[in-house]
């Protein structure tokens, strides 16, 4: 049976998504579930990965069940995930010691805040390219050693194995034969040098990590291993491809050039620039990553993080019960002509870049009586729109490089009014892609480009397709008010902070 499909598994920080693409990249086949959030104090989030390992294997038998498309036809599995969240486990059980801290989760703030007020925070950010903030892995995992003490000597004697999401589930589906994370995960940790592509000793020792712990780094395109006999697989699939759900989703979108940026919207919204083998320094509060490795040659890319972005659409839904389903947004934001003055400022759990606060929280500004669901239905949509601008700005003065194209992404991309006043307020085109699952997309051309299933980058980037262009409509002086108003609401949020 010839081996027609490449099987991509998106595991985000909501749920899980396991999706086949044929040649052409056409979807042929989709599958997702969410699994459980656990919020055991405010501003903690964690997973339990045992259940995120299992729901996998359920989404794989489900696909197969649900296609005509055979586990033999596959010729590699692409993984992308949620980045910065610590999987901790047994290497002999192959069971997690502690439940996963979601990058989501605030509780290293004070651990960040001791390291800064030691001075610490340039030498983190000259090697990783982060900031010292509770988003990144080595925090948390530091975390949990000095909060389960009896762990720490079984990770240095090597019974342990720390990952992101992409390592654990490359661990188990090869049956625990493999250890790795590929360049784009380890640059998310604060435990990565950028300049020598390894796993830092000074960042090692200042969080008291082991470096027994530590997976093997890896290029984003190789043969990392094969598949055990799993039951939902067989034995012998090649498991080629692995980069962040960000990473991926640049991939994906064939921002292969300097200056190219992608924006997508998930639970936040992620923007990155693609900066090609340049190691660009941001003065303007944003990260240096990586955008991935290939071909013997690791490219970068500039990174704005906003926290909550869809989140804040699922507050309306969930936390207010003022919507029935994201989809309803949409209607309700173009049934006004603006948010009768209010601002949404959606800091949950504090703000990202450019601010990078981890204290501050949400604020809801300029509510009058005659305010109602719509107007706020609409000031969420904008508030998304707003801090997507803010990195945007930021990246193309750090970059020094025009915004050649800014491409959207993700479940919120399908809102239009958001994808129109994003165009108006970055005053660019926005283009969004036939293929909305770019972040999936992008895990199967890098593992499809490691088996030869597809030749080249040159070839995926004729195989990306537009589906809608976004051009600027907005009256300049109508668009300057706004984002004044915004600067002001962005300002009344960081006054007011709680810390403890």
């Amino acid at each position: 049976m010839s081996q027609e499909y490449v099987l991509a598994i998106d595991q985000g920080t909501t749920g899980t998504t396991v999706t086949i693409f044929d040649r052409q990249s056409c979807m042929v086949g989709k599958a997702y579930a969410e699994f459980t959030q656990h919020y055991p104090k405010p501003g903690w989030v964690e997973h339990d990965a045992r259940e995120i390992w299992e729901g996998t294997k359920a989404l794989l038998q489900r696909i197969f069940r649900e296609t005509e498309v055979k586990p033999t036809q596959l010729a590699a599995i692409g993984v992308t995930n949620q980045r910065e969240t610590v999987v901790l486990w047994d290497r002999r059980t192959g069971e997690p010691v502690t439940r996963a801290i979601v990058w989501q989760c605030r509780r290293t703030a004070p651990i960040c805040d001791e390291l800064r007020s030691r001075g610490l925070e340039p030498v983190f950010r000259e090697k990783t390219g982060l900031i010292l903030d509770p988003y990144f892995s080595g925090t948390k995992l530091k975390w949990i050693f000095d909060h389960y003490p009896e762990l720490k000597p079984r990770a240095q004697r090597g019974e342990l194995a720390f990952g992101t999401i992409d390592a654990w589930l490359i661990y188990k589906l090869t049956g625990g034969a493999v250890h790795c994370t590929d360049y784009t995960n380890a640059s998310r940790t604060l435990l990565f040098n950028l300049g020598t592509l390894e796993w830092d000793p000074e960042l090692l020792e200042i969080l008291g990590i082991p470096e027994a712990v530590l997976p093997e780094v890896r290029s984003s395109s190789e043969v990392y291993g094969t598949t055990a006999e799993l039951g939902v697989l067989p034995a012998g699939i090649p498991i080629s491809g692995a980069a962040g759900d960000q990473q991926a989703a640049l991939f994906g979108q064939a921002c292969f050039d300097p200056g190219m940026v992608k924006a997508t919207f998930g639970t936040g919204a992620f923007i990155l620039m693609n900066t090609g083998t340049s190691l660009t320094a941001s003065q303007n509060g944003l990260l240096t990553t990586i955008a991935w490795g290939l071909n013997g040659r690791v490219e970068y890319a500039l990174e704005g993080s906003v926290f909550i972005a869809g989140a804040a659409v699922q507050w309306l839904r969930d936390g207010l019960g003022i919507i029935k389903n994201a989809a309803e947004t949409e209607e309700l934001a173009l049934s006004v002509p603006d948010t009768n003055g209010i601002y949404f400022v959606p800091s949950f759990v504090g703000m990202g870049a450019p601010h990078w606060n981890p204290y501050v929280r949400g604020m809801i500004m300029g509510i009058t009586r005659g305010a109602g669901r719509a107007h706020l239905a609409r000031a969420t949509l904008e508030a998304i729109v707003y801090q997507t601008k803010e990195v945007v700005d930021a990246m193309v003065e750090d970059a020094q490089l025009p915004l050649t194209e800014l491409k959207v992404d993700g479940g919120a991309s399908v809102n239009n009014f958001l994808c129109q006043f994003l165009a108006d307020m970055a005053r660019t085109s926005v283009q969004r892609p036939q293929v909305f699952e770019t972040t999936a997309l992008g895990a199967a051309y890098l593992a499809g480009l490691a088996v030869g299933f597809w030749e080249s980058q040159d070839e995926i980037r004729q195989l990306w397709q537009v589906d809608r262009t976004y051009m600027p409509q907005l009256d300049p002086e109508e668009r300057l008010r706004l984002l004044k108003g915004w600067a002001a609401a962005v300002n009344s949020a960081e006054s007011w902070v709680v810390t403890s």
